[in-house]
Formats: structure tokens, sequence, C-alpha cells
């Protein structure tokens, strides 16, 4: 009996964790606030050759911190750098000027990215034993990235579920997947999300540009919610 009780205890521990894909950017805090109210957080980061790679690892710590987060985990993706096609990793590539009213696919979109992250999260959760994986992609008010579509998640749960042994059960949770950025902020500020430790730029690591997609992106849900965003950017255009 005393086993079984042992048995179960850890089986209960293992069913509370969750692995978050955290960039270090305000979905992601955000994210993992709320994933954090269901137990224990393991927090996966990953290092891609972006421009704003280290001070994106740096608010990934920061938040890890911060959320008293029970595992880390860093991992290298620098291939996407290596196969390029997208200006947050080819230095050739300018980082445009934000359109967030455009509906075209932007060139800051890294090609079947989030694929990536997330079979990098499932293998973890599998070895920890964690029930979900959490991501903090947004689907209606992001930058028209195809690999942020819920309908592509519904797809990659399925086939991790092929993929991974027949007891594991894995769930890929998105809970902002239908929000915009100022629902976003809303309700980061009523579950008290460390939004003051994120970074969002696509450029710049040292003031946060204001221009590109998602520096207007995140500057319009501050707006929106009528509330000030705590880091300091260059400019501060609308798109």
């Amino acid at each position: 009996m005393e086993y079984d009780l042992i048995i179960w205890m850890h089986n209960k521990e293992k069913e509370n964790l969750s692995v978050v894909l955290t960039s270090g950017g305000l979905d992601s805090a955000l994210t993992a606030t709320i994933a954090k109210q269901e137990g224990d957080l393991a927090l996966l980061h990953a290092n891609y050759g972006q421009r704003t790679e280290a001070r994106e690892l740096k608010s990934f710590h920061d938040l890890a911190d911060h959320l008293g987060a029970k595992e880390r985990l860093v991992i290298d993706l620098s291939f996407l750098k290596v196969i390029g096609g997208s200006a947050l990793t080819d230095d050739e590539i300018e980082v445009p000027l934000g359109d967030i009213k455009s509906k075209e696919i932007p060139i800051t979109y890294v090609p079947f990215r989030n694929a990536h992250f997330l079979s990098a999260g499932i293998s973890w959760a599998e070895v920890l034993g964690a029930s979900s994986v959490f991501i903090g992609a947004v689907e209606e008010d992001g930058s028209g990235y195809p690999d942020c579509r819920d309908a592509f998640f519904d797809s990659f749960e399925e086939s991790a579920s092929l993929g991974t042994r027949p007891e594991t059960k894995i769930l890929i949770k998105r809970p902002l997947i239908k929000m915009r950025k100022k629902d976003i902020v809303e309700l980061g500020l009523r579950i008290n999300a460390p939004f003051h430790l994120t970074w969002s730029c696509y450029k710049d690591s040292l003031l946060a540009c204001g221009e590109c997609d998602s520096c207007l992106l995140r500057l319009r849900g501050f707006e929106e919610a009528g509330v000030g965003d705590k880091i300091k950017y260059k400019k501060t255009i609308r798109g």
C-alpha cells in the first residue's frame, strides 16, 4: 500500500508538469504564467541564429527565474540560420518596416520553425513525463505565419501521438491562439504576467526598434489596452 502511494504521488507530480516553449516574448510570458496555474513548469528555449538571440535568451532566463521554473532547457537549432530564407536569420535580408495590415506572409517568417520547436518540446515532455506542451502562438493577431494556425497544432498533436510511446499522451496547448494583442495585454495584467522582463523586437537588442511587425503589434496591444509598455523603444510609430 505504501509503495502504491509513492507511485501514485510520483505520477501525480508528473501529470502536473508542463513544458512551455518560451521565446522570451510577450506571448510566451503570458503562456508560461497560465501554465503555472496548472502545476510545475519546464521552460524550453531555442537559439536558432536569430538577430536578437542573446537578448531573447536573457529574457528567457529572467522569466524562468521569476516564475520559479522547475526545469529549464536551452537547445541549439542554429541549422535554421544555415537554411536561411528569413530576415530573422539571414544577415543579407533586411528586416522590413512593419506592415501589420498586410495579408502576405512576411519575410520574417522562419520556414517551419514551430515544427522544430514542437518536436523538441514533445521529446523533452516524453522524457520528463509531462502531460502537455504549451506554445504561445497567436493565429488571429499575429504576422500571418502559417505555422501559427490552430489546424497546424491539431495535426502536430496527432503526429506526436503516433510517434511516441503508446502510453504517452501529450497535449499541445495554445491558450492564446484566438486572442488579439489587446486581450493578451489585458489578461497578462490581470494575472501578473511579467511583461517587463520580455523582449519582442526582431531587429535590436538594446532599445526595441518600434517599427518592425513584432514591435508594432506589441505597441498596438498596449495602446488598445490603455496602458503603457515598460520596455523602451527607439521609435513608437504605428502600423
